[in-house]
């Protein structure tokens, strides 16, 4: 019994002083179900590095937003390692804000990620942060209200024909609307759309030298195509409307077509929750024939702020959650549909990926088609699809988002949105000092 607990002594010394060297990484992400089921998996990557311990902070996507925005300006160091968006990593990156993730393995093969997406988290040519899964948007549309309205829906539609479309599949008697889009005020609800969908149309939100363009007529062929389309063939109480609420129109049979995010696509197809899921077809989004297409490209992406002690444990950390392998951990576990999307080449080039997600192929052109380093038809100082990647864009784009929903709601015109939106702008810009 003495031996028994000697040994049993000796143990919990060798524990202890294990734990004592083992290195403690902590771990900001949002609360979503991908990063959810990244933790329940990590036991993968402690088997494979027992020297490092994992703390998590897991919070809703405003609040993670406001906590590691406050840490990573102030210097704070709570975290190693920060679950963001491609909004932020080229702002943070030109403020050496956030390490370059140049090593991350010998296996990790990071030219397997989608060009696209890695443009959007690199500055200079060098990677800033690690895709954990990415998205574009296209057009979701039902086949048989097309077949009923005696068109064939295009892999690659102009916005005309979205509009012709819309007007024959419009049947308000029965509850269907021709197309249903975002109008829900925010930079990353409405304005994530209509940026997008205003680059199609050859405008942008600066021009060289950061003076704002909602005065130019691109500005104005995109807000009045807009708001003429979703007042003949929208749903009602539009301008509330924004993911979520198109979401569940869709689903319910209420829309003909929908131009969202990508990853939309899991959720109309599914027969669990859509009622049309076996009706469901695909197309990129729509253009005008001025060489860009209407969609945006957005990631959520693991990043290492530059203050961080332990970066080291921080990018093996980041280098296991968006490998080759996690994709093939998670298929095993949970099955291949539900791999987070939209990140690695080679995922889409994968049979079984294929065969489980059959809208496998138009995710990964709609991303293939946006250009985060050259988004607009003319030339533009910034970075970014849906957004521009300055610091000032989070308050300037809700604020244009209100004038544009409210446009849209019918409680100002389009000339009077656009006049209010190039007014904000010049205010924005004058006081940051980007125009005198």
């Amino acid at each position: 019994m003495k031996l028994r607990t000697l040994t049993l002594g000796l143990l919990s010394a060798s524990a202890l002083a294990f734990a004592a060297h083992a290195e403690s990484i902590t771990i900001a992400t949002v609360n979503n179900g991908d990063m959810v089921r990244m933790q329940k998996l990590t036991e993968d990557f402690t088997k494979a590095n027992p020297d490092i311990q994992l703390n998590w902070v897991t919070l809703e996507e405003n609040v993670l937003r406001e906590r590691v925005t406050t840490d990573i300006a102030t210097k704070g160091g709570q975290y190693d390692v920060m679950t963001i968006g491609t909004y932020e990593v080229p702002i943070w990156a030109k403020q050496s804000w956030l390490l370059p993730l140049d090593k991350l393995g010998d296996d990790y093969d990071a030219k397997d990620i989608i060009p696209a997406i890695a443009g959007g988290l690199s500055v200079d040519g060098k990677l800033y942060a690690a895709p954990f899964y990415g998205e574009s948007s296209f057009v979701m549309y039902r086949k048989d209200l097309m077949d009923k309205a005696g068109l064939k829906m295009p892999d690659a539609p102009t916005w005309d024909f979205i509009k012709q479309a819309a007007d024959k599949m419009t049947d308000r008697a029965n509850g269907v609307n021709g197309v249903c889009l975002r109008g829900k005020a925010g930079w990353g609800e409405n304005m994530a759309f209509l940026t997008a969908m205003s680059n199609s149309f050859g405008a942008r939100w600066f021009d060289e030298n950061w003076k704002p363009q909602f005065d130019q007529p691109e500005w104005k062929n995109t807000l009045q195509f807009y708001v003429d389309l979703m007042k003949a063939d929208g749903p009602e109480g539009a301008s509330s409307n924004g993911f979520n609420e198109n979401l569940a129109l869709f689903q319910q049979g209420k829309c003909g077509m929908w131009i969202d995010a990508t990853v939309a696509a899991s959720f109309v197809s599914d027969p669990k929750n859509s009622t049309v899921a076996d009706k469901v077809g695909y197309a990129l989004a729509p253009d005008n024939g001025l060489g860009k297409r209407g969609n945006w490209l957005w990631a959520w992406s693991l990043a290492i702020p530059a203050g961080t002690l332990k970066a080291d444990a921080a990018e093996k950390f980041v280098a296991w959650a968006t490998s080759k392998h996690y994709a093939e951990l998670v298929a095993s576990k949970e099955g291949w549909a539900n791999v987070p999307p939209g990140t690695r080449t080679s995922l889409y080039a994968n049979p079984e990926y294929q065969k489980a997600a059959p809208f496998a192929k138009m995710t990964l052109d709609s991303i293939n088609a946006a250009d985060p380093t050259h988004p607009t038809v003319k030339p533009v100082p910034y970075v970014g699809v849906q957004f521009v990647a300055i610091p000032e864009f989070q308050g300037l784009g809700t604020t244009v988002g209100q004038l544009f929903s409210a446009a849209l709601a019918g409680q100002s015109s389009v000339d009077d949105a656009l006049k209010q939106a190039q007014d904000a702008a010049t205010a924005a810009m004058t006081e940051g000092g980007y125009i005198k």
